[in-house]
């Protein structure tokens, strides 16, 4: 194991990871690394060689070119970079907006849906696919929705929420062959950990990644951009990142992500395994417990380290909180949207009563979960919801 926890079971590993004692260690040791990556004095010349090494070590791990690496502050201003960045080049253009037709599922992450949302206060036109009840967006769904003049269509590669991984490559590809103009984004997030994030493989235009959900830093993510994309910054003061992310770089934090990167795909099997029957496990066992809990999404489909139920007769929040009490951590959905509405969008989507959008609880497993502390959590939660019933 790569950490030790002794004082909380921490179940949240959807919501934000731990850092990598690798990737610490490269973060610390490049703090003395100060120099400006854009100046040509020696101490920026030091600082853009360690940022440039960290772009060719991620750009191995997605199998592209070094150049199609942005660095972002993560997954939030990569989806804005890829999709409003797209929009704004055509306003650019002069392109006459209004007639721009746009894609997204309907259970995206907010920092998607939201970008779509600004599109159409723009004037563009958008359509949102809905999953079907297991939570896949289908590509036949995806194609019904397209049309002749579609500018981006964005698919999460594996829902923040209920773990499915979606049929990005199909997607990718029929697109590909009745809609060769049409760019597709993903939101890939949650999936590096699991799944090879090969980009060629997945046929996408533009990915997002983001490094404190991937046992990386906070505060540094990557936006794969294809060539064939043509985007302009959505902020203004500089030319960095082929001038759509101005600002200056942090090294330190970049090759910290690099090192996380490479660590987990050299693990990426094995880790997926081990979680795969732990969290299996675990639904046994609190199924045993609660059999009156309904699953969101399709298990066999998701992420292996995520499991999402609903409980009829509770309140989410209240029964996270009890939870915490007991040193447990876990989620009632996305922590973009904790405190927010009850309802969880994206099991509303699912269909069935409406206390299973209201009553839902996240448990993401990771490096440092065990068969023993599941156990004791599967005995805690039964408590807190018997509790809770009467």
């Amino acid at each position: 194991m790569w950490f030790s926890r002794t004082k909380r079971i921490y179940l949240d590993y959807a919501s934000a990871t731990p850092v990598l004692p690798a990737a610490r260690k490269a973060v610390e040791k490049l703090w003395d690394t100060y120099g400006n990556p854009g100046a040509i004095h020696a101490d920026g010349v030091a600082a853009e060689k360690v940022l440039e090494a960290a772009r060719e070590k991620i750009a191995l791990e997605l199998a592209c070119k070094a150049r199609e690496v942005v660095f972002t502050s993560g997954g939030t201003e990569g989806n804005n970079i890829a999709i409003l960045g797209v929009a704004r080049h055509l306003l650019k253009k002069g392109d006459d907006f209004s007639k721009t037709h746009w894609v997204v599922s309907s259970i995206e992450h907010p920092s998607v849906l939201e970008c779509f949302m600004e599109i159409e206060r723009l004037g563009g036109s958008v359509t949102h696919v809905d999953p079907d009840e297991r939570g896949t967006i289908t590509a036949e769904a995806v194609l019904a929705a397209v049309k002749k003049h579609t500018v981006l269509v964005s698919i999460g590669w594996a829902n923040h929420e209920i773990g499915t991984v979606q049929p990005i490559r199909e997607i990718s590809r029929v697109l590909l062959e009745k809609y060769p103009e049409t760019l597709v984004h993903t939101d890939a997030s949650q999936a590096p950990l699991y799944l090879a994030p090969h980009v060629h493989t997945l046929g996408v235009d533009l990915m997002t990644l983001d490094s404190g959900k991937l046992y990386g830093p906070r505060g540094v993510g990557v936006l794969y951009l294809s060539n064939r994309v043509e985007a302009s910054s959505v902020l203004l003061g500089g030319g960095q990142e082929r001038g759509l992310r101005p600002g200056t770089e942090n090294a330190a934090l970049a090759a910290g992500f690099a090192e996380a990167f490479a660590a987990i795909s050299k693990e990426r099997n094995d880790e997926s395994r081990r979680l795969q029957i732990l969290r299996d496990m675990f639904l046994k066992k609190i199924v045993a417990r609660v059999p009156t809990i309904t699953v969101n999404g399709d298990i066999k489909r998701a992420l292996p380290h995520m499991l999402n139920i609903s409980v009829p007769d509770i309140q989410s929040e209240y029964v996270t909180l009890q939870l915490d009490a007991k040193r447990i951590s876990l989620s009632t959905k996305s922590a973009c949207r904790e405190g927010e509405n009850r309802r969880s969008h994206i099991v509303e989507a699912l269909g069935g009563p409406a206390w299973r959008a209201e009553n839902t609880l996240r448990f993401s497993l990771g490096r440092d979960t065990n068969a023993r502390e599941l156990e004791s959590v599967a005995d805690e939660v039964h408590r807190v919801l018997s509790k809770s019933e009467t």
